[in-house]
């Protein structure tokens, strides 16, 4: 029995499906609107968007809200919209500034620390596990470079039955060495090495403590003075394990609705609420808290600003191809899903080339696209991880409603 990664990206699956039938299905794009009134129509529409999603949602996804921030180009404020409350038993309605778990888009936050240190001098993304860990001999030829990438060979230790039954709690605190060791060859369950492409989040818990030793400094606290203050992401936080109240009082709660083949290890948490869970569990690979309006700050900076330099950005943007697992130039109609440095590439039919990620944790979603040729980009947050996820719908919905308004 393989557990299905609790801590994942959603690549090929019904994200991509969605968007790849809602490209197929376009017509030609419409001139942009003018004045006020274009506007309170796009917002009414995406106002709809969300509002749908959570009205078709609300049982099978066990979901109760949902939030959306749209950045456009030249515009200093974002649309962002709310439907639902914080809570499925009570709570108030959600706000634009509620905050919710981002699981695996906090795998860019972790590469863009180690680019800049690799800028900086003090580290090379070729350089191995084996130069940084010697603890792991069994990765030390391992680059760094293939840890961010996803083609190290290394297993996720969330695909570990033991992990998950380890977990009898949602306080249980791990330390990155303890969920490591699930995944290292010495331990007897540890799943086998694989080939090519392969998503696993020890990869990006080895990278946290490559940060950690290359700086002496706390891998939260790299985050703190190099994003979360510089580039005033206000509603961004990370905690190595239990969030404090000051920030937990302001989360939607989440929910683990999660019944599928391979997640009998988290039965017991069917419906609870997880906002409250010590998420030392996902570390590097996905702890980090904050806002659609943040995550869509992120990425516009991330992709067109000065988070990184030009040669850390094509770096960063040195895509993987799903299909392969080589790589490629740039994803295509016929090869259409790309990883790179902890960021995900899409080619799709009228839509064009874009990236996107969507990060999942044991309550929640975090999805946002990047349209890089109009440099519109934005996020939504729904407050579960359910059996199947329909997030695809709602993402092809928005896409829909911008383009019909001319952003797009």
């Amino acid at each position: 029995m393989l557990l299905r990664s609790i801590l994942r990206i959603v690549v090929v699956s019904a994200l991509s499906v969605a968007l790849l039938a809602a490209s197929a299905l376009a017509a030609s794009p419409p001139a942009p609107p003018n004045g006020s009134q274009s506007s309170d129509r796009l917002r009414a529409a995406l106002q709809k968007d969300i509002d749908s999603y959570l009205a078709a949602h609300r049982q099978d996804e066990n979901i109760s809200a949902l939030s959306l921030s749209v950045s456009l180009p030249g515009r200093p404020n974002n649309i962002s919209l709310t439907t639902g409350r914080t809570s499925r038993n009570a709570g108030s309605p959600v706000r634009t500034v509620s905050l919710w778990q981002i699981g695996s888009i906090t795998k860019s936050f972790t590469s863009a620390v180690l680019l800049q240190l690799e800028a900086e001098g003090k580290l090379n993304i070729d350089q191995t596990v084996g130069y940084w860990l010697p603890q792991y001999p069994a990765w030390r030829s391992v680059s760094i470079r293939r840890l961010l990438d996803m083609t190290s060979g290394i297993p996720g230790y969330d695909l570990v039955p033991a992990m998950g039954y380890s977990m009898t709690t949602i306080h249980r605190r791990y330390t990155p060495d303890q969920l490591i060791a699930f995944a290292d060859p010495i331990y007897p369950e540890a799943p086998k090495p694989t080939s090519g492409y392969n998503y696993s989040n020890t990869n990006y818990l080895l990278a946290g403590l490559i940060i950690e030793r290359a700086t002496g400094k706390s891998y939260a606290s790299e985050l703190q003075r190099r994003f979360f203050g510089p580039l005033g992401l206000n509603n961004t936080y990370y905690s190595p394990n239990v969030y404090p109240a000051s920030v937990t009082r302001r989360m939607v709660s989440g929910y683990w609705f999660n019944t599928g083949p391979g997640n009998e290890p988290f039965a017991r948490f069917l419906r609870q609420d997880m906002k409250l869970s010590d998420m030392s569990w996902a570390a590097a690979a996905g702890g980090i808290v904050s806002s659609p309006e943040d995550v869509t700050r992120w990425a516009r900076m991330l992709y067109d600003g000065n988070v990184l330099a030009p040669k850390q950005r094509q770096e960063l943007l040195s895509i993987i191809s799903l299909k392969t697992g080589k790589s490629i130039a740039t994803t295509t109609l016929a090869d259409h899903s790309g990883f790179g440095l902890g960021v995900a590439q899409m080619t799709m039919p009228k839509m064009g080339t874009f990236w996107f990620y969507e990060g999942e944790t044991l309550g929640y979603r975090m999805a946002y696209v990047w349209f890089p040729k109009s440099k519109v980009v934005f996020a939504v947050g729904i407050n579960s991880q359910p059996t199947e996820d329909h997030t695809g719908q709602l993402m092809q919905a928005i896409w829909q409603s911008l383009r019909d308004a001319g952003m797009l």
